[in-house]
């Protein structure tokens, strides 16, 4: 069996169709990327098909505006050689960490990070949680042979790579100062944002996906590219970067949803059907231009901006993809809070005293029924 430097926790169609494929068409263009073991961590036996099929080759469709056009194409995933579970291959798994793994990504959700009784456990349980399952890896390759590794969460969580340390650290409590030390000073932890609406899985694998992808990887010393792509950004700070996501693409979902919420709208419509209504583009955009923008021009991310709201309004009015804006409304006064309430913060952080009162209508009316 072929060696796999990378070591993926995670068969999500996000994976499948962002860091699987980019690593794929890397090995493609010539590069001495991949190529990846894949790992289930859930240990579901009911995707046990899903796990076969992305072995060897699966299809992602990309669908979608560019520019306004339209893109329509399929691309053949060739990066996994390798599939696993924990539930019955952990022996196997740990002998490829110790052995052949440089870098290990991951993408199991809220569920996969949340805190488990058996955490602290000495030895493996499948009912660890994934945070638990890691520390037990890194143990064996530092008591092995000490040597470096990288680690790469892809979870939507601020500073996911700290946060992962951190945890890791805390089950590691009671563990040697030398393992400790090793977690400190020998494993990359790095921090990420990533970004692509991964809109339907294909059976048994694959996915259909927008367009539009990035992976922003904050530098840092030891920093080691698992390949390199166009979608893949290397920056100084994510700061810039989560602010846009949060303050234009998801501020504008929320907007939406306030409206549609307001007059009862239907439970069928789709994002794509208010791009093409004219009343509904045109109060976005002038929420954009008049009430966010401000706040990027104090900020002096003006042009990044302006590029920023183009590419979003294509994937707002992707005719592939099926959005719902009762989806986009679940929760929504929490994304209030943190996409709307938090950009109006932000702005006068960093200097922008001009008025909103559009979006500080929308904080008004969700905190009062809070």
């Amino acid at each position: 069996m072929q060696s796999t430097p990378i070591l993926q926790f995670g068969t999500s169609r996000f994976l499948q169709a962002h860091i699987d494929l980019f690593v794929s068409q890397a090995m493609d263009r010539g590069q001495a990327a991949g190529p990846i073991t894949i790992v289930q961590s859930s240990g579901d036996s009911a995707r046990a098909k899903r796990l076969e099929g992305l072995v060897g080759a699966y299809p992602v469709r990309v669908e979608g505006l560019i520019e306004g056009s339209k893109v329509q194409e399929t691309i053949t995933v060739r990066s996994i050689v390798r599939a696993l579970t924990t539930a019955t291959d952990w022996l196997e798994i740990a002998r490829i960490f110790v052995e052949e793994v440089s870098i290990v990504l991951s993408n199991t959700g809220d569920k996969g990070f949340a805190p488990q009784p058996c955490d602290m456990d000495a030895g493996f349980d499948q009912a660890m949680s994934y945070p638990a399952k890691l520390t037990q890896l890194l143990r064996l390759r530092f008591e092995a042979n000490g040597k470096p590794i990288q680690i790469m969460p892809m979870e939507l969580i601020v500073e996911n790579g700290a946060v992962l340390k951190k945890r890791v650290l805390e089950i590691a409590q009671n563990d040697s100062a030398g393992f400790k030390r090793y977690l400190d000073e020998d494993v990359v932890w790095v921090n990420s944002l990533v970004d692509r609406i991964v809109s339907e899985p294909l059976e048994p694998a694959g996915a259909v996906a927008e367009p539009y992808a990035l992976w922003a990887i904050e530098d840092q010393p030891k920093l080691q590219l698992p390949c390199k792509h166009e979608s893949i950004k290397t920056v100084a700070s994510l700061d810039e970067i989560e602010a846009l996501k949060l303050f234009v693409l998801n501020l504008g979902h929320s907007f939406f949803a306030d409206r549609w919420l307001a007059r009862k709208g239907s439970k069928d419509v789709m994002m794509r059907q208010l791009m093409e209504d004219e009343d509904e583009l045109a109060a976005l955009k002038k929420v954009y231009s008049g009430e966010v923008r401000p706040a990027f021009v104090a900020a002096k991310l003006e042009h990044e901006f302006d590029a920023y709201v183009r590419v979003t309004l294509d994937r707002f009015a992707n005719p592939f993809l099926d959005h719902k804006i009762a989806d986009i409304a679940q929760n929504h006064q929490q994304k209030v809070e943190r996409r709307i309430k938090a950009m109006l913060d932000w702005a006068i952080a960093k200097g922008d005293q001009s008025d909103k009162p559009i979006l500080q209508e929308i904080v008004d009316r969700n905190t009062e029924t809070a």
